[in-house]
């Protein structure tokens, strides 16, 4: 078999893991980096087009479709990349439960070795072998050689509804922002709206994944500037050329 992976430690519980607390936040995480995705191709579609007008027709229907086209592209491009890997986590399982049926003693035997590595004694390790063994085998060796949780396979059709609503989510924001306000007025509360909901999103990100909010903040932020003015830049220069 593959080289044994460590299992998750409780005694970090900062560190995310697959199941429980580690599988909340992942889920989390990927929630704000799909809200994130949504400000900024949104927020850059129509500033790039309110560089060459403020007209509300134009920026609403460049808004919209940059909505419906990346929360499709999410969702389609988050359930094919997690059904790659719930076939893997099918296809281990089904190898883990052959393994099991073709010779038990020989998995009993590696289970054991794998908790002397981690640390314990060996008729310590024999013990905790044999008895999470005689409740539950397969889940034991999911658990300790590959990290895996039968009861908690990743689940395309989720992941793909999550990561969609998300962006939809994200991008609800540049688009109300640059219809809502007057003409003269669009350009710049987008801007505004969009930096401090980059701000927020780059905080909650760091904050999850255990990072510092300042520098994720400030890379997010100075990103999100930088973007929105060579979009904005763009649509001026084009959008005067066409016209």
């Amino acid at each position: 078999m593959d080289a044994p992976s460590e299992g998750p430690r409780d005694t970090h519980p900062g560190e995310p893991h697959r199941g429980g607390l580690g599988g909340t936040l992942n889920w989390l995480r990927a929630g704000v980096l799909g809200a994130n995705d949504g400000i900024v191709s949104v927020a850059g579609l129509v500033v790039g087009v309110a560089g060459a007008t403020t007209d509300r027709g134009p920026l609403f229907t460049a808004g919209l479709a940059g909505l419906v086209a990346g929360a499709v592209s999410m969702a389609l491009g988050e359930y094919v990349s997690v059904s790659s890997q719930r076939d893997s986590e099918m296809a281990l399982l089904a190898q883990e439960k052959g393994e099991l049926r073709s010779d038990p003693e020989a998995e009993l035997a590696e289970l054991a070795a794998l908790y002397r590595a981690k640390g314990l004694r060996p008729e310590t390790a024999d013990t905790v072998a044999r008895e999470l063994t005689a409740h539950d085998p397969l889940t034991a060796h999911l658990e300790a050689e590959l990290n895996l949780d039968p009861e908690e396979l990743t689940s395309p059709w989720q992941a793909a509804v999550a990561s969609a609503a998300s962006f939809v989510l994200g991008a609800l924001l540049p688009l109300l922002a640059i219809l809502l306000p007057p003409p003269a007025w669009r350009v710049p509360v987008t801007v505004a709206v969009v930096l401090l909901a980059l701000a927020v999103a780059g905080w909650a990100g760091a904050r999850i994944g255990g990072a510092d909010p300042r520098r994720a903040v400030l890379r997010v932020v100075l990103g999100g500037a930088a973007g929105l003015a060579v979009t904005y830049l763009v649509g001026h220069l084009f959008g005067a050329a066409v016209g």
